[in-house]
């Protein structure tokens, strides 16, 4: 079953095209990597996609359902998550506090109004699994600005991932990270469930290639080359323009 699939896809601001023509589909579970030069649309790709701006043309489907003209808060219902090139949490709650908001977010006990965190039992248990499952409990009270950069990072992910999400888009996920945090991080995308899709710009490109099932490559908003890492590897086109080959 097709997670995502993006038809004709164009974006323009004024009199700039920041995205032109671009077509692909990602498989349930597949990960699929876009890597590019600064300024090749990438994240323009990913704001079409989870809906917060809308195309020029062309078309956006989540399993199958057109979405283009559906809102963003309702594409996450439809099990859809990102994170974003710079950290997006809040500093002044603790670890535990985001994560909360996270999942309080995505669930129906968000519309009772004036009720105490106590009474969020199954919220608070999944908390619990979630700092568990990824060796976070030491940084459960912790204010999220006296974090670690690397540990951000990883609670963006989980935040991404703690409201059932089907769908992730990874935004630079490894940017400003050390090479030990780097490691860190892309182990943790490796082990994240298997039918969970992913949609991740990258731009170390040994991670790129670790973690792709499929790349697609942009430069200046259009699709110059598809598929498994092999085969980018091997593109001549993808070397000269991006990979800095002469």
């Amino acid at each position: 079953m097709k997670a995502v699939a993006v038809e004709g896809l164009s974006k323009s601001f004024g009199g700039i095209r920041a995205l032109s023509d671009v077509s692909f589909r990602v498989e349930k579970g597949e990960r699929l990597v876009i890597i590019g030069p600064n300024g090749a649309g990438k994240t323009t790709l990913f704001n079409l996609i989870t809906g917060e701006i809308p195309p020029t043309h062309g078309r956006v489907f989540l399993f199958e359902e057109d979405v283009t003209h559906m809102p963003s808060h309702r594409r996450t219902r439809l099990g859809m998550a990102r994170t974003f090139q710079i950290t997006n949490l809040f500093p002044n709650l603790t670890l535990r506090e985001n994560i909360f908001l996270a999942v309080l977010g995505v669930n129906p006990q968000k519309f009772k109004m004036h009720q105490p965190v106590s009474s969020c039992k199954d919220i608070i248990d999944k908390i619990e699994r979630l700092l568990a499952e990824w060796d976070l409990q030491g940084h459960t009270y912790t204010l999220v600005r006296n974090l670690s950069y690397g540990v951000q990072r990883q609670v963006e992910v989980i935040m991404a991932l703690s409201g059932g999400a089907k769908i992730v888009l990874l935004d630079e996920p490894t940017s400003g990270l050390s090479p030990a945090e780097t490691g860190t991080l892309t182990s943790m995308i490796l082990g994240l469930d298997p039918d969970v899709t992913l949609i991740i710009i990258e731009h170390d490109m040994d991670v790129a290639f670790r973690l792709a099932h499929n790349m697609i490559v942009l430069h200046y908003g259009a699709v110059i080359a598809a598929g498994p890492p092999e085969s980018i590897k091997a593109d001549a086109k993808v070397e000269e323009i991006y990979l800095g080959a002469e």
